[in-house]
């Protein structure tokens, strides 16, 4: 028997009225965008992964810009690079120091060096997303092991066996293999690259549970039924209309695409975050009691989306789609 707890509650809520602050925004720059008191004071990520910040810029600046190459190694290469540091600024810092990046011309120990005098100057090269532990390839900083990793990874034709693989499961399966990176990371990695040309596989087709997302699990369920996290995550993927129609909740997914397990996991850590807050005696099993980020409103213009061209999402600003409802009582829940 599966029994829930007041946090499954919110975690249906917090998605209906996130993916609203979503849309509202787009058609809104001004605001406000939620009469909520926490979302308006902490930093949440996006509902849908491909929609956040960080995944947008890969998407449309790493591997779908129309002068970079989709070459397979080269699509591989610079998603790895980019996502192993994960922070715009870091990205943009090596590519103002040498020109577009590209495997067939760049120079890793000129890349190391201009790392190095990042860090020397003050600047953050990794974000705060990931713990990411050096891989153990002898060398005295961290980003150097890093790029041995990739430089490792490119002499073993990595994305010509990826390419081969027969689903997703066996795509992280190989990343799995590389030292330093582990489940989470390597999950994360296999879904980065599969919103790229290199792979084509659908995102239900798997999913690993992170930390967060087990503390989340955690507070939403008093019960599981002996299920693992991820048959966890599927059976909440499975439920969502389910769950939505029940509330009364508007939710028009993501131009049409409904939650992928993907997303699924990364709601149970936001709402592992929120519940924080808006429920502190539930405590989960990481008995974490504040949110360290806060909200800073950034009034620069939003990009134009990109998405996974295979997925065929119909993007029209100022649609049915725009037009999601208000839960303003979120907090109370």
């Amino acid at each position: 028997m599966i029994a829930t707890t007041i946090a499954y509650e919110t975690y249906w809520r917090f998605a209906a009225e996130r993916l609203a602050i979503f849309y509202r925004r787009r058609r809104d720059p001004v605001g406000p965008w939620t009469t909520d008191p926490i979302l308006r004071a902490y930093r949440f990520t996006n509902v849908f992964r491909a929609a956040d910040r960080v995944s947008q810029y890969l998407i449309r600046e790493i591997q779908y810009r129309g002068d970079r190459s989709q070459e397979p190694r080269e699509v591989f290469f610079r998603t790895i690079l980019f996502k192993i540091f994960n922070k715009i600024e870091t990205w943009e810092a090596l590519e103002y120091a040498h020109g577009p990046l590209s495997w067939r011309t760049v120079d890793l120990d000129a890349v190391d060096r201009t790392l190095s005098r990042l860090r020397a100057g003050g600047q953050r090269i990794y974000s705060a997303a990931y713990i990411m532990p050096a891989p153990p390839f002898g060398r005295a900083r961290k980003h150097s092991n890093h790029l041995a990793l990739i430089a490792r990874m490119m002499a073993d034709r990595l994305p010509d066996q990826l390419q081969q693989a027969p689903d997703l499961s066996a795509v992280y399966e190989r990343i799995l293999d590389y030292p330093g990176l582990g489940r989470f990371l390597s999950f994360q990695y296999a879904i980065d690259l599969n919103y790229s040309i290199l792979l084509d596989f659908e995102e239900a087709d798997f999913v690993v549970a992170g930390p967060g997302a087990l503390d989340g699990i955690s507070k939403c369920f008093s019960a599981t039924n002996k299920r693992l996290p991820e048959q966890v995550i599927r059976w909440v993927t499975d439920r969502q209309e389910i769950e939505f129609t029940q509330r009364g909740l508007d939710f028009n997914g993501l131009f049409g695409r409904p939650l992928q397990p993907i997303d699924c996991q990364n709601l149970f850590c936001e709402v592992s975050k929120y519940t924080r807050i808006s429920h502190p005696e539930i405590r989960g099993i990481a008995n974490r009691q504040r949110i360290k980020q806060v909200y800073r409103r950034n009034d620069r213009d939003l990009p134009v989306l990109s998405f996974p061209p295979r997925w065929k999402l119909d993007i029209t600003e100022g649609d049915g789609a725009l037009a999601t409802a208000t839960n303003p009582q979120l907090a109370l829940i």
